[in-house]
């Protein structure tokens, strides 16, 4: 039986096939686009259905899957997903004001009467794909089973009114996620039952370019910025980290409470951070060794601000 809380540095396909079936309650994860990012090696190709297929037996009937993708490549993964036996349930729209236009000036590369022409667009949303694993029989029935298959709706709803501002100061910050609003938690604690809106399948930065494209209100919206360099924690070089507030919110959305958060494609740990933060426990597989060493920095530090003990992590090794 796998200890939870482990971060295994070694290929996910691999790792995953050492653990046991159905016993997983979500997977929240930031595979490779096919991107080529930066030249990196890990980034040359979208995981195929083997990996889903491998996910799928290790998780739960009803255990929800969160992948985010690249807006060129995602289709690719919405397939391999979707051939591997997952349910396709929908896609979230992260959406930024920051992102970087890499377009080529055609009329600068010599070509007369192309002035103003480029090759690409600038970046402005990533998709997260959502994906659920068939139920055992009725919703019902598969949650008081499994305890698995339901998305978390009160506790993720949208403040608006008193306490909005605090939730977008914490989407800034990226420290402390989303304000719950209603409902028990993780903890037995239960909150205030006030209006919130449901939430929706589009998330956004608050930035002004954004927030100016939607002329009545965005308060419609979980916000979250994007990741900041005081989050990324110290040494952490990993080039597509994503912010802790939003790792936090979606592991909430989609996780039942004590559960397991599995993230096969871990990177630097967000998501294993956000699990722990959230009071889930966690399941992370890494083959960079950089990485993972920055993996289990991050969460031993994210326990240290919660006042708890980090001999409740642990790492292995690749195994033989």
């Amino acid at each position: 039986m796998m200890d939870y809380n482990t971060i295994i540095n070694d290929d996910c396909l691999h790792a995953m096939q050492g653990l046991e079936d159905n016993t997983i309650d979500s997977i929240v994860t930031d595979p490779p686009y096919g991107l080529s990012f930066m030249g990196k090696d890990w980034d040359h190709g979208i995981p195929g259905v083997v990996f889903w297929q491998e996910a799928l037996r290790i998780a739960k009937p009803g255990c929800h899957l969160l992948a985010f993708g690249g807006t060129r490549t995602f289709h690719r993964l919405a397939v391999a997903i979707e051939d591997a036996g997952w349910e396709i349930r929908d896609t979230v729209m992260w959406v930024y004001g920051s992102g970087f236009p890499k377009s080529l000036n055609i009329g600068k590369q010599g070509v007369e009467g192309y002035e103003g022409y480029g090759t690409a667009l600038k970046p402005a949303w990533e998709p997260v794909i959502v994906a659920r694993k068939p139920i055992d029989g009725t919703v019902a029935n598969n949650v008081l089973k499994w305890g698995t298959g339901g998305i978390n709706i009160d506790g993720c709803r949208v403040i608006v009114g008193e306490g909005r501002e605090q939730q977008q100061q914490q989407g800034r910050d990226g420290a402390l996620g989303p304000v719950p609003i209603c409902g028990p938690r993780n903890g037995g604690k239960v909150y205030p039952v006030t209006l919130g809106r449901f939430p929706a399948n589009l998330i956004h930065d608050g930035s002004d370019e954004v927030v100016s494209g939607f002329p009545n209100d965005t308060s419609r919206f979980f916000y979250c910025a994007k990741a900041s360099k005081s989050e990324r924690g110290e040494g952490n070089n990993h080039p597509t980290v994503k912010p802790l507030a939003l790792m936090r919110y979606l592991c909430r959305l989609v996780t039942p409470p004590d559960g397991v958060v599995l993230d096969p494609f871990c990177g630097s740990g967000s998501t294993l951070v956000g699990a722990l933060q959230e009071g889930f426990r966690y399941l992370g597989i890494e083959k960079d060794p950089d990485y993972v060493n920055i993996a289990y920095h991050r969460t031993k530090g994210a326990l240290k601000e919660m006042g708890k003990e980090a001999k409740q992590l642990a790492l292995q090794e690749v195994a033989s």
